[in-house]
């Protein structure tokens, strides 16, 4: 039971933490009151038009991001507890990450049509679910390189 929790605890914290970021927290009026200010001190003479066109790309960056992690962190615990329903089966664990993710970035999106001051999108699920597959390009990248260097 100990080893459950010691893999699964850092998804589910992780989980909260992005269902903390659907609220109002991480809306883009509040995001906007530090980046804002940090990309006009970074680049003075930023006009409004392309100080908004950058913030957004940070939001869908940090979508991209969180999600990347939780497939990481997915992946982790799926393969050290062997929950993917193969004993060991990287696809299917790859694929069982995938599945996860999507459906948690579908919930999330459901969540944001209940918060004011945010919208449910499906482009971020789609943002989201590429995340988490970047995750698992980065396992796999981990995984060649380690074999380089293990012969």
């Amino acid at each position: 039971m100990l080893r459950f929790f010691r893999y699964w605890l850092p998804v589910l914290l992780w989980m909260i933490l992005i269902f903390g970021m659907s609220t109002g927290l991480g809306s883009a009026e509040n995001t906007s009151r530090f980046i804002e200010p940090f990309l006009r001190w970074l680049i003075p003479d930023i006009t409004p038009a392309r100080l908004q066109q950058v913030h957004f790309y940070i939001r869908k960056a940090a979508h991209l991001t969180e999600y990347a992690i939780l497939g990481l962190l997915l992946w982790r615990a799926l393969r050290q507890t062997r929950l993917a329903g193969a004993a060991g089966s990287r696809w299917k664990i790859a694929a069982a990450v995938l599945l996860i993710a999507a459906a948690y970035a579908a919930t999330d999106e459901f969540h944001q049509t209940f918060v004011p001051g945010r919208t449910p999108s499906v482009r971020d699920v789609m943002i989201d679910t590429c995340g988490a597959f970047v995750g698992l390009c980065i396992v796999c990248a981990g995984t060649v390189l380690q074999r380089r260097t293990d012969s």
